[in-house]
């Protein structure tokens, strides 16, 4: 499958992509990252921000920019370099989730809102399985899709 690819974790006889998505709070995407399928989350985490579309707001302490991100990516060197990067850094340690909902009435991870976006993008059957042997093939059909969900996401589409 070319580049970008590696041992899919579930299944060792194939090959395997991993993405990496960041997105705001309504699950717009900002930024996509191609990795193999063996590739551990927390090493995707800097050439993720690295793909940013748009440019960020000047940061201040009025405006705080905030990074919500789950359980697997809970390590000090990933706390890190978010604070370089100037975020506020939102990381739930394993098992406070799993209070929150059982203690918190209608709780919702805000997490969600990614895990919904690759939900949006996997409509797009070429992107489901991956086809492409060209690697820039394929990360430009997933920012076709990030492009669709954008607009469908600002009523430009029906």
């Amino acid at each position: 499958m070319g580049k970008k690819t590696g041992p899919n974790p579930t299944d060792r006889g194939k090959k395997g992509t991993k993405r990496s998505l960041l997105t705001d709070g309504n699950g717009i995407p900002l930024a996509i990252c191609v990795e193999g399928a063996n590739r551990h989350d927390k090493k995707l985490v800097e050439p993720t921000l690295l793909e940013f579309i748009v440019d960020r707001p000047e940061i201040d302490e009025e405006h705080l920019q905030h990074m919500c991100l789950d359980k697997g990516y809970d390590y000090d060197d990933i706390r890190y370099l978010l604070v370089l990067w100037g975020y506020n850094v939102h990381i739930k340690a394993r098992g406070v989730e799993a209070e929150e909902k059982r203690d918190i009435p209608n709780y919702r991870a805000r997490r969600w809102v990614v895990e919904r976006t690759h939900s949006w993008m996997n409509r797009f059957r070429r992107l489901l399985i991956r086809w492409e042997k060209k690697v820039d093939n394929y990360i430009g059909m997933l920012h076709f899709s990030c492009a669709w969900i954008s607009f469908k996401a600002a009523g430009l589409f029906g």
